[in-house]
């Protein structure tokens, strides 16, 4: 059992179209549904993911939704509702009332000042709800990250794509390290190791494990084993390399902190902190 906790799902040839991606896109801008994720997926072992937010449009919320009514795969949705904005908490009450709607996502712009609008009574609205928050953030966004995690003790935060930390393949800088330090202190701040490929500063990114070998080890020591989360950012991660590729580089590296350690990231820490009920069969 593999429960990927990032993927994005959307299709250009709907009347309204997307916001996301641009047709400019050669890459991306492309029908991706579910049944383009299982092909790639579920050679792997991945049996579920948990969608994130790939629109700002409510409606897409339904329709991630929609499509998880006939696709048993799909378990989970990290949803699109603005924070700072007088509908906030009759919008959360209507979502969570799906069980599969396990929160929100936000990208950096809200850290930047928590205390600015309704940004900190929205996520205790969020909090209260038993929803969850995933954070598209960068480095510059980590001390309002913590702000909020320190206010709303009992509020997942969930850090996406390590934090858009570079990857170098050398040992992690000093820097970095104090980076990740601060953000796990905080109990209640997972890392999704996601995107991994997408980080290095070689593109096309190495295949080779020990290439990204020190900044797992970083995130390993500081989060431990019940703070990672798997997510593969497909298909997104296909600008760096393939779902192949880069399911394997951190499934060799769990694999060799043992059992426990494996079940953990792979499904356990999903479990418990999107909140969804997946068993393989």
């Amino acid at each position: 059992m593999i429960i990927d906790t990032h993927t994005h799902f959307y299709d250009p040839q709907r009347p309204a179209g997307v916001p996301w991606p641009s047709p400019e896109n050669k890459l991306l801008y492309r029908t991706v549904l579910p049944e383009h994720f299982r092909a790639v997926a579920a050679p792997h072992g991945v049996t579920a993911t948990v969608v994130v937010e790939a629109s700002a449009w409510s409606a897409d919320n339904q329709w991630i939704l929609d499509l998880a009514d006939t696709n048993p795969m799909l378990i989970g949705l990290v949803g699109h509702v603005d924070p700072n904005v007088p509908t906030f908490a009759d919008e959360i009450a209507r979502w969570m009332a799906n069980p599969r709607f396990c929160g929100i996502r936000c990208g950096g712009r809200f850290f930047e000042d928590v205390h600015s609008g309704t940004f900190l009574q929205d996520m205790e609205t969020l909090a209260a709800s038993g929803g969850e928050l995933d954070a598209l953030v960068r480095k510059e966004h980590f001390a309002g990250v913590i702000a909020v995690a320190q206010r709303l003790p009992s509020l997942p935060i969930v850090i996406n794509h390590i934090g858009h930390m570079p990857i170098d393949g050398e040992a992690i800088s000093t820097e970095w390290e104090e980076q990740y330090a601060a953000l796990a202190a905080q109990p209640n701040i997972y890392m999704k190791v996601s995107a991994v490929m997408e980080q290095s500063v070689i593109q096309p990114a190495p295949t080779a494990l020990d290439f990204y070998r020190p900044t797992l080890d970083t995130l390993w020591a500081h989060f431990g084993a019940d703070r990672v989360i798997y997510g593969s950012n497909w298909p997104v991660l296909e600008r760096a390399g393939t779902y192949a590729t880069a399911f394997q580089i951190v499934h060799d590296y769990v694999h060799e902190q043992g059992e426990r350690a494996y079940a953990q990231y792979f499904w356990e820490n999903a479990q418990n902190v999107y909140k969804v009920a997946h068993h393989n069969g």
